[in-house]
Order: C-alpha cells, then sequence, then structure tokens
C-alpha cells in the first residue's frame, strides 16, 4: 500500500466562513473522511491511499480547531449548525453536491449530525465508533455508561484539561490513542510525534476540547429537534471496534426506525481506532460498501 503523505495534496480554503485546510487524493466519486478526537487527517493514513486507488476523490479536513484548519473563538462557533455547515461547506468547494461522509468519533457524530439535518449533501453514511446521537443521549443516563465517558466531565473545565494533555510533550495524549488501541503497532513513535505536533500549535487543544465543552450538550438536542426528518434516509454502514473501552458495542446498532437502510459490521479484535487498529478489514468493509451503489 502507497503511503499517505505519498498521495495527498495539501488543500486550503475559506469555507463555511472559516479557514479550513484538508487533504486529497485520487479522482472520481466524492468521499469526505472526518476525524474524531484527539486526532487530525492523518487519522485516516491506511484509508487513503485505498481509497484513492480504488477510484475515489478523498477528501480528509483537519476539522475546525484542529491543527491547520481555522479556530474561531468561542463556543458558539462550534455548534452542530457550524459543524455540519463545514460538511456542506466542503462538499461544495470540491465542486460536487454530495458525497459518501464517512466520520469516527466526533467526525462520526458530525456525519451522523449532517445526515439528518441536511440529507441532501450525504449520498451514503459511515459511521466508526460514533453512536447516533439519540442513541448516546438515552445511553449516558446508564451509570455504567456514565463511567465510561467520565472524563466528558474532566474536559468540561476551562484551562486543566490543556495542560494535562500538553505536560511532558503531551505524554497524555500519546497514553490515550495507544491505550484505546489493540494493536500495539497501531500508533507508531513516529504517528505520534505526528499528533504531538499537531497539538502543539497555537489555540488547537482549546479548539479540540470546544467539542466536549458544547456539543456534548447540544448535538443530542440538535438530533432531536431538527426540522428535517429524524430518520437517517442514506443507506448508512457502522463498523464497530468491539474492544471501545469507552463506547460499548452495544451502542453501534442505531435501530431500523432511526435508520432503516443500515448495515452494522463489528470488528473483533480493534478498539475504538479502529481504523488504525484493523485498517484492512476496515478499508475492505469501506470498499465494498461503496462498490454496492
Amino acid at each position: 500500500m502507497a503511503l499517505v503523505d505519498d498521495v495527498v495534496t495539501s488543500c486550503e480554503a475559506t469555507v463555511n466562513g472559516i479557514r479550513l485546510h484538508w487533504v486529497e487524493a485520487g479522482s472520481g466519486p466524492l468521499v469526505v473522511l472526518l476525524h474524531g478526537f484527539p486526532e487530525f487527517w492523518y487519522s485516516w493514513r491506511h484509508q487513503i491511499p485505498a481509497l484513492a486507488a480504488a477510484g475515489y476523490r478523498v477528501v480528509a479536513p483537519d476539522l475546525r480547531g484542529y491543527a491547520q484548519s481555522g479556530k474561531p473563538a468561542g463556543y458558539d462557533s462550534y455548534t452542530g449548525a457550524a459543524l455540519t455547515g463545514d460538511v456542506a461547506g466542503l462538499v461544495a468547494a470540491c465542486g460536487a453536491q454530495r458525497a459518501t461522509v464517512v466520520g469516527h468519533d466526533w467526525g462520526g457524530v458530525i456525519a451522523w449530525l449532517t445526515a439528518l439535518t441536511r440529507p441532501e449533501v450525504v449520498e451514503r453514511l459511515v459511521v466508526l465508533n460514533a453512536p447516533h446521537p439519540a442513541v448516546f443521549a438515552r445511553a449516558v443516563r446508564n451509570p455504567w455508561q456514565a463511567v465510561r465517558s467520565a472524563y466528558m466531565a474532566l474536559f468540561q473545565l476551562p484551562v486543566v484539561p490543556e495542560a494535562m494533555l500538553r505536560a511532558n510533550d503531551f505524554a497524555m495524549l500519546r497514553l490515550a490513542l495507544r491505550a484505546m488501541s489493540v494493536r500495539p503497532d497501531a500508533f507508531t513513535a513516529s504517528d505520534l510525534d505526528r499528533y504531538a505536533e499537531a497539538f502543539a500549535r497555537p489555540g488547537a487543544l482549546t479548539g479540540a476540547l470546544a467539542y466536549y465543552r458544547v456539543q456534548g450538550r447540544s448535538l443530542a438536542r440538535a438530533a432531536r429537534t431538527a426540522r428535517t426528518p429524524r430518520t437517517v434516509t442514506a443507506p448508512t454502514l457502522v463498523i464497530w471496534g468491539r474492544r471501545d473501552p469507552v463506547l460499548g458495542v452495544d451502542l453501534a446498532d442505531p435501530g431500523p426506525d432511526r435508520v432503516p437502510d443500515r448495515r452494522v459490521e463489528v470488528v473483533d479484535d480493534a478498539g475504538h481506532f479502529v481504523q488504525a487498529d484493523a485498517p484492512e478489514e476496515v478499508n475492505r468493509l469501506l470498499l465494498e460498501f461503496l462498490a454496492a451503489q
């Protein structure tokens, strides 16, 4: 497989009122890859070359607040409407009307919301280890899931989480990436250095944490109160690493009432970062799903 740095081109434009950075590769039908926390576009280093080689135009942005993208001040800049607006704006900036939207973790939540509130943008939907917002809103009332999600409460504090994550050359961030993975080399030392470099950019930690400080309260509400249909109409693939220590496999299936046209695939020997733990299996599932159009 080609190395991701050998196939991508770095791009930047004003999208939805902010400076958005992304990498892209290949040509063909548009596939947008949305990373989660604590990552950046490089989250998709194993998927971009495979998708591009299979005949797709792959676009992987740094989400707003992250890495080389703009980091607007104020939590109002990180609402569900702003984040889904970024996806719609990026699709338009690429000269397309619709795209397959793929998201992991927070990127998965944004992908769900985009499919719910801007269905005209989403041709197909793929979500990795990110529960449907309404499913998660119900799950956090369960004491066991509340314990698993306790770190989210810590992230509500000002300043302290940034200091903890930055300390000792981002030691906690490096540890978290490896601890939530199953495969020992899912994140190499070189990979972790790239993550540390991305989060060392001014404002990057605060921008990333804004998702927890704002969206934990508003994303589920946005899904419930959207005036567009609450059913995801796009064909949907959910990929879930069974050994995710934070988000249990019981959260994977959104149910037929929320997503009638869905397929749920559980990868047994993978944790939260399923696309790094089991890249070949994730790539196989993605390409099979895309080929079924």
